[in-house]
């Protein structure tokens, strides 16, 4: 069951040091969603924000409306949606955008069942290399260098 408990910890980023977000649950967009809003931040983030209504700053986790099974074909996949937005300033004069991070996992139907194991690991590794290229990986998004 998808949860986060408050605060979670932030990856590694240059300039942030330590960082932290408090989080408390949000009306999500959709039945088939849990969502949470950063209310507040922990360690060193000069310049970050929390939530505002002009200002998002939330963590969703969406499910397939209606779950796919074996009845649905040899190719039918339940995709699974982590989506972060958050606020950003594009311009000298205040414009706010709306940044987005997408993590989809496409879970072919009678995986869950059959190779449950195999699912996990997936999961575990896609976690596991954020994790790991955290700062890697702000960096490539500031500078557009891998």
């Amino acid at each position: 069951m998808y949860a986060l408990t408050s605060p979670v910890t932030g990856g590694a980023q240059t300039g942030l040091t330590s960082p932290t977000y408090s989080v408390v649950a949000d009306t999500p967009p959709d039945s088939n969603a849990k969502q949470y809003a950063v209310t507040a931040l922990g360690g060193t983030q000069t310049g970050v924000e929390v939530h505002a209504v002009d200002n998002p700053f939330t963590a969703t986790f969406r499910r397939p409306k209606n779950l796919k099974t074996s009845a649905n074909g040899a190719n039918a996949r339940n995709n699974y949606e982590h989506l972060v937005r958050k606020g950003v300033v594009v311009d000298a004069a205040g414009t706010r955008r709306v940044m987005l991070c997408r993590i989809i996992f496409e879970v072919p139907v009678g995986a869950e069942t059959h190779d449950p194991e195999s699912v996990r690991a997936c999961a575990s590794l896609a976690v596991g290399v954020a994790t790991a290229n955290s700062s890697n990986l702000g960096d490539t998004l500031i500078n557009g260098l891998m």
